[in-house]
């Protein structure tokens, strides 16, 4: 069955059918009659197809991943109030500090700490440092809470400080830092900024576009209020979350143990965090996308048509049978979607250097296989069909590819903005935390500022989910069905076919400059004696 026929793809969205044997390419294509990717021949349905008589239960994907998580979750839970218990209120209240480096003796960083808190009098606790994430939870959901009032009608504006604004902030905490003698913090908000301008620079042309498709994708988001409900009930159960996390957190600043225990700790219970946030956000992802993508096949959210509760059915397959799927792509996506950004912006600014184009080649190629494995497009097909994730990413990149539309979301910075976005929140709820602690305990002020910043990009990251599910929702749309775009938005679908016959003729043109360089060096190499 083919997933691009419109008509069977209304029958199959949440019917929860098993769809894991897609048909190939070429089948796709007959039965499309050969019909091109700018949708030119594509009919408008007269009327959407029935929906079934009795929806068929989908199968649970990538359990493995669903029970890692799970576990992963209470045994970070357990420790993270352990360690917190531990010095809530009375120092050593578990009996805990002798464990806190392998040989059992009080090493001379450990003595010298004990020492100054002796002659201090000063006795650190976890409610020392509780407040502080508290600051910053409440920085972070307040932006968070600014961002999605103001997205109707301030969002242009907000997307385009984020991008200026970004490097001249990260410029000014390395500042900073090094007024403040961190100097290895100074070094990587210094490498931070430079290496944002930088991407700026190479990618400056392809704003216009980017911002053309962030405006229809939050005029898609601002017509469906449930989706913003679904963010902020996502935000409450994150700060629950984070309410637990940095309360463990808060135990191990103020433990006993050595400057490099703690670090090793924060970094582990970060990467906790990250995963956790990550997942959280992949889960409104993958609701937003099964609603908008609804919303797209059947015209509006009005039509008669529309299936009952369509809301209600995708968080329920969300959080049941696809949330072992959001588990798996949330460990790897992110990392590789900065990569291949950063990469792409790299090499279009290269120019004639071979030896290094060809070294940036490699990990570009090396990226692009993964990319068709780990890609945010699958949390599309996962909320449409229920496939696992690998299959999901694998045939939505096939999709593009095939279709051409790849050109269109390799030009598209979308992604790369709404990242800026949730950077330079996550910093404005950092330096807030960061301010406060220097007054009050100026020699842990990078340890909490540090792991402040992660929560606010997270809570951030929250709220922007939603316009990046509109964003892959229209670009899988299009690619399935032109007519789908053209129904909801004519001018938008005529600025997106205009854009990718450029994008196409540019590749061609690229392509052939390529192969008259690769053949004038065969004629200059002299003929074997």
């Amino acid at each position: 069955m083919s997933l691009r026929d419109p008509q069977q793809r209304q029958q199959t969205v949440f019917s929860g059918a098993d769809l894991s044997s897609s048909a190939s390419i070429d089948d796709e294509e007959d039965e499309n009659g050969g019909s091109s990717s700018n949708g030119s021949d594509a009919s408008l349905p007269s009327a959407p197809a029935p929906r079934p008589a009795a929806e068929q239960a989908r199968r649970w994907r990538d359990v493995f991943w669903l029970c890692v998580f799970v576990l992963h979750l209470l045994a970070l839970g357990v420790g993270l109030t352990i360690l917190g218990i531990n010095r809530f209120s009375r120092a050593d209240r578990l009996n805990i500090d002798r464990f806190t480096n392998i040989t059992g003796r009080i090493n001379s960083s450990q003595a010298a700490f004990f020492e100054q808190q002796q002659r201090s009098g000063r006795v650190e606790l976890t409610e020392t440092y509780w407040p502080f994430y508290g600051v910053a939870g409440g920085a972070a959901v307040l932006l968070a809470w600014a961002w999605l009032s103001l997205l109707g009608s301030r969002a242009s504006q907000m997307m385009k400080v984020s991008i200026h604004g970004l490097t001249t902030y990260l410029a000014v905490i390395s500042v900073l830092c090094f007024w403040t003698e961190h100097f290895f913090w100074g070094v990587a908000f210094a490498v931070g900024a430079a290496l944002q301008f930088l991407y700026v620079m190479s990618v400056l042309d392809r704003f216009p576009f980017t911002m053309l498709v962030l405006q229809k994708a939050v005029k898609m988001v601002w017509d469906l209020p449930e989706v913003m409900h679904v963010a902020y009930a996502f935000m409450i159960i994150m700060l629950c979350w984070m309410a637990l996390w940095s309360f463990g957190i808060s135990g191990v600043i103020a433990s006993s143990m050595d400057d490099s225990g703690r670090w090793w700790l924060l970094v582990v219970f970060s990467v906790s965090l990250f995963w956790t946030g990550a997942v959280f956000c992949n889960t409104v992802h993958v609701i937003v996308s099964g609603m908008v993508f609804l919303v797209l096949m059947h015209g509006s959210r009005s039509a008669a048509s529309m299936p009952a509760k369509p809301l209600l059915k995708s968080l329920r397959y969300a959080v049941t049978t696809s949330f072992g799927s959001i588990c798996y792509g949330s460990l790897f996506t992110a990392a590789i979607r900065t990569l291949r950004w950063e990469i792409r912006g790299f090499r279009s600014k290269i120019g004639s250097n071979e030896c290094l184009l060809c070294c940036v080649d490699f990990l570009f190629h090396l990226v692009e296989t993964l990319v068709r494995f780990f890609n945010k497009y699958a949390y599309v097909e996962i909320a449409v069909s229920g496939k696992g994730f690998n299959p999901s990413a694998r045939d939505a990149w096939e999709l593009f590819q095939s279709t051409g539309i790849e050109a269109l979301v390799a030009y598209d910075c979308s992604g790369a903005v709404l990242l800026m976005v949730i950077v330079l929140g996550g910093l404005i709820s950092g330096t807030c935390t960061g301010v406060w602690t220097w007054f009050k305990r100026s020699d842990k002020v990078i340890m909490v500022g540090s792991t402040a910043i992660l929560m606010g990009m997270i809570l951030l990251g929250l709220a922007v989910v939603v316009v990046e599910s509109a964003v892959t929702s229209i670009y899988v749309c299009y690619a399935e069905d032109p007519s789908l775009i053209q129904r909801w938005d004519a001018e938008f679908f005529d600025q997106m076919s205009e854009a990718l016959h450029q994008r196409l003729q540019y590749r061609s043109a690229r392509a052939r400059e390529v192969m008259n360089h690769s053949l004038d060096q065969l004629s200059d190499t002299p003929p074997p004696i």
